[in-house]
């Protein structure tokens, strides 16, 4: 088993679908965001275009829409108590499945989404690190993302349903991902309120169990969704023909535990890369690639120097 200094031992990365910044948390107070979108139907009547394309063209495309508090009460209410990154970024310019790939192995070989026959890529990720480790992780989902890499393809899967058991029962792994089941994903057109609704009981499955006090969890969001969102992210890499291809749009993300900086806003640039390699850091782990070594690890937004407030969300 590895050893580590940081008090950190659970993570828990909670995976939510296609919200910018502003269209989630543009009103939030101390935040940067635009609070003079339009109020946007909750659910969303339409799935905007979400492809590398459409966001290149975002600036006179995207749907100027946003939600209030009362759409999204969970999320303000830890916004509040806890960290909210107002500078995250995807890491890539497009849709869900490069992103995804992304919160796993800080790589993608593609820009958009891919056919379901497409064959599993052949990706060094951080659960091939973990388990070279001796440390432990698993997946809360169906299979898909991490089908698309090969050497994961179901090793380590669990149903979502089981996540709360296993947090009651102090079995989560070091690292754990867990994504929405369709219909509380807040994939549009879900509602976004019950999503939210879902996520909280995610996070309160752990802060109920025996390793919260050793816990960190991330709540982000896999991509843009083709919602307007009024910062643009610089351009550090671009596609093979030239356009930007990292980072991509800005999403919201909540820093949840008891390590985590209470009321706090950061106004760092962080992308999904950085929780990569805040799980490397946390764990003692090498940085995956060259893109993880020059990224942040989140830590901002934590202090692992003062003693945990072990109070939990409310």
């Amino acid at each position: 088993m590895n050893s580590t200094a940081s008090p950190i031992k659970t993570v828990v990365i909670v995976v939510k679908e296609n919200h910018t910044y502003d269209n989630y948390f543009g009103t939030f107070p101390g935040g940067n965001g635009d609070a003079t979108l339009p109020q946007a139907p909750n659910p969303p009547s339409f799935d905007p275009s979400h492809t590398h394309q459409a966001w290149l063209k975002r600036a006179t495309g995207a749907p100027r829409m946003g939600y209030r508090e009362a759409d999204i009460p969970a999320y303000f209410s830890y916004a509040r108590q806890f960290t909210l990154c107002d500078n995250y970024f995807t890491a890539v310019a497009g849709p869900s499945t490069p992103n995804h790939l992304m919160l796993i192995a800080a790589d993608s070989p593609v820009i958009n989404n891919v056919p379901s026959s497409t064959p599993p890529f052949n990706l060094a990720s951080l659960p091939d690190q973990l388990d070279a480790a001796g440390l432990t992780w698993g997946s809360y989902t169906s299979g898909y993302p991490f089908t698309l890499i090969q050497n994961l393809g179901r090793r380590s899967m669990r149903p979502q349903s089981d996540f709360a058991a296993d947090a009651a029962a102090g079995k989560l792994p070091n690292v754990s991902w867990i994504y929405g089941p369709t219909g509380l994903d807040e994939h549009p057109t879900s509602n976004v309120t019950d999503g939210s609704n879902w996520t909280a009981s995610v996070v309160n499955a752990v802060s109920q169990g025996p390793q919260w006090a050793n816990a960190a969890i991330f709540i982000t969001w896999d991509d843009w969704g083709g919602w307007v969102d009024h910062v643009d992210p610089p351009q550090v890499e671009t596609w093979s023909d030239g356009t930007q291809f990292y980072p991509g749009g800005r999403v919201g993300c909540l820093v949840i535990g008891p390590y985590a900086r209470r009321a706090y806003i950061s106004h760092a640039q962080h992308t999904h890369v950085s929780i990569v390699r805040f799980c490397e850091n946390t764990f003692g782990l090498q940085p995956i690639n060259a893109r993880a070594v020059v990224s942040d690890g989140m830590e901002d937004c934590f202090d692992l120097s003062s003693p945990p407030n072990l109070t939990p969300p409310q």
